[in-house]
């Protein structure tokens, strides 16, 4: 005799119209889900999806009140919907520009953090020196000389958090006037001109196609006390790099080390919003909560930047609804049209987007997993688009097209200007975001409890009960003023950060 399991409130319902239901546990074959009066026909695992209504072939299945894919199958009401019977495909998009724009109300209370005020106004949430190279060759020279400044040496430093060396892939074997060349030197001046960066080092071989005077001039800096470019070449091998460059750090250590914390509106945080890992739950905990807690920081002056352009296709028609202009929406319209036609230059597809541990979570395709990304973002207005790596100078919600490659994409946005990142995974990701604090959102219980050393939040206590997104919006925005003001995030403390800038390469290696 077949066992019948019965759990109630087993599965989530995310909108009226949806076609599916989402696993909120695991869910044997057998099992009677009372709230959707349906039993499972097959064995669904946690963070999937469960038919709760007939699909014809061919016809689309609906989650969160929106398409995410076509059967490729019949399906019955009670069946696992999933990669074996649900299939990417495109279709038309209604963008109906601005019709979901709104006024944003200002808090009776404008929330604060401790941060550093630069001489020109910039206010940083840490306070580093970098140490940049402008190609691969360098890198090593650059690694070496932030080694040297270790703990017992920095000590009397205090308000220094540390000496960070920022080392790439790139530079040279590429177009040196190309368009991948401007994208690499327009990233290398964002974080030069980091408002997180006290001072910098800038070091160069000689003869890479990423010539220091010719970044100097396209980007328009300048050497200065605390801006000091070193060529290896020039200064005659890695050791005496290596030493010219410590020279030049201990001359900016005093300096810096004289900036100390000072209370200053929110309005000066910057929010890089990331997801990576996603699983089933994304869409429902994690990113919603990050993005209560973006509405809150919108309201009080502050700026949050959505990226991924991969992982927004399919929904960008939510965020046209809430473009400030047509020439907002057209920006971004833009953007996705340049995706489309780069993955058909490479002979890809949107769709190849989620990643093995995406689908095992239980998300199908780019359309379900761009529903849940989008939400990241909040609910307000759309204020301006971005080109990648280009300073975000707009107050509230901009849009930067990147990649969806997390280093890739959190490097630009870094180099947009974001003094903090907020980082959403449901399989475990560990990514930390030197110069900038990288907080990590976990979206299911099980994950943070495995992974506690890592995650900053539990946001699975939105599926678990007692717990709703506005209320989790509000501990992620807390956090995010605590962290602006110097509390170091997992990722910080695990001393993770210095190996994840990756700049965006476009062009042939040469």
């Amino acid at each position: 005799m077949t066992t019948v399991h019965v759990i109630r409130k087993s599965v989530l319902r995310l909108n009226p119209a949806d076609d599916v239901v989402i696993a909120a546990r695991p869910l044997p074959a057998g099992t009677q889900v009372a709230d959707e009066s349906i039993t499972c026909l097959d064995a669904i695992p946690p963070g999937h999806k469960l038919a709760v209504r007939a699909v014809a072939k061919g016809q689309p299945v609906r989650r969160y009140g929106q398409i995410i894919g076509f059967a490729t199958a019949d399906i019955a009401p009670g069946r696992h919907v999933h990669s074996h019977n649900l299939a990417f495909d495109t279709f038309e998009r209604d963008y109906a520009v601005g019709v979901d724009v709104k006024p944003v109300h200002a808090p009776a209370e404008p929330a604060t953090f401790l941060g550093y005020v630069r001489p020109d106004g910039r206010v940083a949430t840490r306070n580093y020196i970098g140490v940049v190279s402008t190609v691969n060759c360098s890198a090593s020279v650059s690694k070496f000389v932030a080694q040297h400044f270790d703990a017992e040496r920095l000590a009397a430093f205090p308000n220094v958090d540390g000496v960070v060396p920022i080392t790439h892939s790139i530079g040279c074997g590429m177009d040196s006037n190309g368009k991948g060349m401007d994208v690499l030197r327009r990233t290398i001046a964002g974080y030069v001109r980091h408002a997180n960066f006290a001072g910098i080092v800038i070091i160069g071989l000689g003869c890479e196609a990423n010539q220091m005077d010719a970044l100097f001039t396209a980007q328009h800096l300048a050497a200065s006390p605390l801006l000091a470019p070193l060529i290896i070449q020039a200064e005659g091998g890695t050791r005496k790099t290596v030493a010219a460059a410590i020279a030049a750090v201990e001359s900016m250590l005093p300096q810096a080390n004289a900036m100390s914390r000072r209370r200053v509106p929110a309005s000066h945080i910057t929010i890089g919003l990331q997801c990576g890992g996603s699983d089933g739950y994304s869409g429902i905990t994690a990113n919603p909560a990050l993005g209560a807690a973006c509405d809150l920081l919108v309201a009080h002056g502050g700026t949050v930047i959505l990226s991924e352009t991969p992982e927004i296709y399919g929904a960008e028609h939510l965020l046209t609804r809430r473009a400030v202009s047509q020439a907002v929406a057209d920006k971004l319209i833009a953007r996705i049209r340049w995706w489309e036609g780069y993955c058909e230059r490479n002979e890809g597809s949107m769709d190849n987007n989620p990643s093995p541990g995406n689908k095992a979570g239980g998300l199908t395709t780019i359309l379900e997993k761009s529903l849940g990304a989008v939400a990241k973002a909040g609910t307000t207005n759309l204020v301006d688009v971005v080109e990648y790596a280009e300073p975000v100078t707009a107050r509230g919600f901009v849009y930067m097209d990147t990649p969806g490659y997390d280093p890739v994409s959190a490097t630009g946005q870094v180099a947009g200007g974001a003094n903090v990142v907020c980082f959403t995974t449901g399989r475990g990701s560990v990514y930390g975001c030197k110069p900038s604090p990288s907080i990590k959102l976990a979206t299911n219980t099980p994950l943070y409890e495995r992974m506690t050393d890592d995650m900053d939040v539990n946001c699975g206590d939105i599926v678990d009960g007692g717990v709703t997104v506005q209320q989790k919006g509000r501990e992620i925005f807390d956090l995010v003023l605590r962290v602006a003001s110097g509390e170091k995030s997992r990722s910080e403390a695990l001393g993770i950060g210095q190996e994840e800038f990756v700049p965006w390469y476009l062009g042939a290696v040469m």
